[in-house]
């Protein structure tokens, strides 16, 4: 079931000549609600100011066309403060002299989940099952006759601080957001009366108005009343597969005519998908996904499906395969282009391990793949060399966003552990929730592997559960490595993620300028020369016999 919300609102100037309160409610459309969300947004322009109405409707504006314009797969949280700390800058910047401020309260609510953010002294309330409960605290000062001055608000400083709320969603919950017209005159035993005595949204919202200004509000006032009828899907997986319900595809021969695409060969069968190669109409070669026929009535593989193809579209770029549109589309699949080349893993079955010089041009391709990746708030969750094509065009592509995840969008269940076993974190055994540092420990492992034939912690079989010691270091296999790489893959593999490289670009960073960075620590000779080492020891070993032998021919 999708998520169904009923609103309403009110505003007045009161006693007032100029109502600078500003209400903004954006209900889109439901594949866009699905990963942004509805918002709703009340903001209070402050009137000693330049010009407290611009001040609130300029930003009640840029949040409302803004928000739905970042990526959709950042977080709420992390779309709204970007956007609000450049409305900041502008406000900041722009009052001539004077200060452009706003108070303003943002509601956005998606699926099960709703999230607030919130600056200065508009209130935020939760009504449910009779019972009145403010979710915001006022950004005020709170000495004697100072209890109207804000101390937080929109243009007021440099340096914005917003406070953000996450929760659950209940059914039958209202949210009411009014100003500071409403509730500095009413107490919340008046305005739990009315919402109480009001069983209609509008009537209620209107209610409050004006009961504030019949109380004696010299203020403008203004409430927004939003109700949860029903909670939508935990996932934006639910919910794509509620919007695209088709069958599978029936099963597609060669030279057959498919939905205009030419069926050319199956070249991937498994119990998850189905891959086949199709020819357009210029003759150019895609690869169809869909599901074997076995999982025909299995939701969550259709879910899958259409989410993978979901975070493709958004991750378009160098680094990933092109997604067909498929506009026409009757079935359950999609279509990716074909790129001719090998993986890494096949790459290394052919030639073995990779020289420095090649090894460290796949690697700085990788982590700008992820990089790019993460930047869109979107976790990969099985990087190995199986998933890494080296294009003909000499490209790094990376595939099978089967098990991507996206923080907010994407379903966890409890005990899930996806990925290849040797190439999943240490603490993601331990039940880490997915993140960044354990796709840049799968990348680490992929490399290790790459140059040196070997896993750093041994290869784990999936139905093990390993005890990681630290890494074995890479000269161990590859006496030819410099210092500084070898002390670069034990911080990329580091068993506390806390310890690893934070970011993609930070580990880049320390490729690019490897010879100049200081050693982490001194490594023993026998890590650094191994051969050297016991070569030298069996020649001490030598000499010490000859001499014993010689003093007892002597003796």
């Amino acid at each position: 079931m999708s998520l169904q919300l009923s609103y309403a609102e009110a505003s007045a100037s009161g006693p007032r000549a100029e109502n600078q309160d500003a209400i903004r409610l954006v209900t889109p459309a439901p594949a866009l609600a699905a990963s942004k969300g509805y918002l709703f947004a009340l903001a209070d322009g402050v009137s000693q100011c330049a010009d407290g109405g611009l001040a609130a409707r300029s930003t009640l504006q840029a949040l409302a066309l803004d928000y739905y314009a970042t990526p959709e797969t950042w977080g709420v949280a992390q779309a709204l403060d970007r956007l609000l700390l450049a409305q900041n800058r502008w406000l900041h910047a722009n009052g001539g002299g004077q200060p452009l401020l706003t108070t303003l309260s943002a509601l956005v609510v998606r699926g099960k989940q709703f999230t607030l953010a919130h600056i200065g002294d508009c209130r935020v309330y939760r009504w449910f099952a009779g019972q009145l409960q403010r979710i915001s605290e006022d950004h005020v000062w709170g000495q004697p006759g100072m209890q109207h001055v804000l101390k937080r608000a929109m243009g007021l400083e440099q340096h914005l601080v917003v406070d953000y709320l996450d929760g659950e969603l209940r059914e039958g919950e209202s949210f009411l957001l009014v100003s500071d017209g409403i509730w500095a005159t009413l107490s919340e035993t008046s305005i739990a009366g009315i919402l109480r005595d009001e069983s209609q949204l509008q009537a209620a919202s209107q209610a409050l108005v004006s009961a504030a200004h019949q109380a004696g509000s010299q203020d403008n006032a203004s409430a927004v009343l939003v109700r949860v009828d029903a909670v939508g899907e935990s996932s934006l997986g639910d919910v794509l597969g509620q919007v695209e319900q088709w069958p599978l595809p029936p099963a597609l021969k060669p030279g057959q005519h498919f939905e205009g695409w030419q069926v050319d060969a199956v070249v991937g069968h498994s119990q998850q998908s189905v891959l086949y190669r199709v020819y357009d109409t210029q003759q150019q070669p895609w690869l169809l996904k869909t599901l074997p026929a076995s999982r025909d009535n299995d939701s969550h593989a259709g879910q899958a499906l259409l989410q993978e193809e979901w975070f493709l579209r958004r991750v378009a770029g160098r680094y990933f395969p092109e997604v067909h549109h498929a506009n026409q589309r009757q079935h359950l699949y999609y279509l990716m282009r074909e790129h001719e080349g090998i993986t890494l893993a096949e790459h290394y079955t052919l030639h073995g391990t990779f020289g420095l010089n090649q090894w460290l041009e796949i690697a700085s391709r990788l982590l700008r793949a992820l990089g790019m990746l993460h930047r869109r708030n979107i976790l990969h969750r099985d990087i190995k060399p199986q998933n890494l094509l080296l294009s003909s065009d000499g490209e790094l592509r990376v595939l099978d966003f089967g098990l991507a995840y996206c923080p907010g969008l994407s379903r966890q269940d409890s005990g899930e552990l996806p990925g290849t076993p040797s190439f999943i974190a240490p603490e993601a055994y331990a039940g880490a929730a997915p993140s960044v540092a354990q796709d840049l420990f799968s990348a680490a492992v992929s490399l290790y592997y790459l140059l040196t034939g070997h896993y750093p912690h041994g290869e784990i079989e999936a139905f093990q559960r390993p005890r990681f010691g630290a890494p074995v270091a890479a000269s161990r296999y590859r006496p030819d490595l410099p210092e500084w790489l070898v002390h670069n893959l034990d911080k990329a593999l580091a068993t506390d993620p806390a310890q690893r490289f934070e970011t993609a670009e930070e580990w880049l960073l320390a490729l690019q300028h490897g010879e100049q960075q200081p050693s982490a620590r001194p490594r023993p000779l026998l890590e650094r020369e191994p051969l050297k080492v016991w070569r030298g020891l069996a020649l001490a070993s030598l000499l010490g016999n000859l001499l014993l032998l010689a003093w007892l021919l002597h003796s």
